[in-house]
């Protein structure tokens, strides 16, 4: 009888375990399998954020929006390149992840701005961390850092140092 009991408290933890924890594994998998990453990664990105900034970042990646994804695997990208390994096999091993992924292999401000918000509790510098992105953007472009609201597509906008260049 005492052995029934332990059963049925096992698996009511085992369930509620499970229904609690759904919602941030299945965001977590779902920017795992677009990256065609293991799991791992993710997931101890959202251990080390610590519980109110993981629950936030999950949320924001767990619906059908394309860009919070994009953004996503961004904070992915600075945590693993400018946090984690600086090194440069790393910083071309991540950008071809999200290149062959579909996204922009390069930071944008926006998104260095959202991963210090999800990456709070590690306390990052936002000045190093600004400097690690223009480096690392640098690495794959042939100006470095792109302007404010870049996108990859041919543009009118010049660059107030190369327009002084030209004239």
């Amino acid at each position: 009888m005492i052995w029934l009991m332990l059963a049925t408290l096992v698996v009511v933890f085992v369930v509620g375990f499970q229904l609690l924890t759904a919602g941030s594994r299945h965001a977590a998998q779902g920017l795992s399998k677009r990256l065609q990453l293991p799991p791992v990664h993710v997931e101890s990105m959202l251990s080390l954020m610590g519980k109110d900034a993981a629950k936030e970042f999950t949320d924001y990646i767990s619906g059908d929006n394309e860009t919070h994804l994009g953004n996503g695997a961004a904070v992915l990208l600075i945590w693993q390149v400018l946090i984690v390994d600086g090194g440069d096999a790393n910083a071309v091993r991540w950008h071809g992840i999200l290149t062959k992924a579909g996204f922009s292999g390069l930071i944008s401000r926006q998104q260095l701005l959202l991963a210090l918000g999800f990456l709070r509790q590690l306390e990052p510098e936002s000045a190093e961390l600004h400097a690690l992105r223009e480096q690392y953007n640098a690495r794959f472009t042939q100006q470095g850092i792109e302007l404010e609201g870049e996108s990859g597509e041919v543009s009118n906008l010049v660059s107030m140092s190369e327009w002084r260049k030209r004239h």
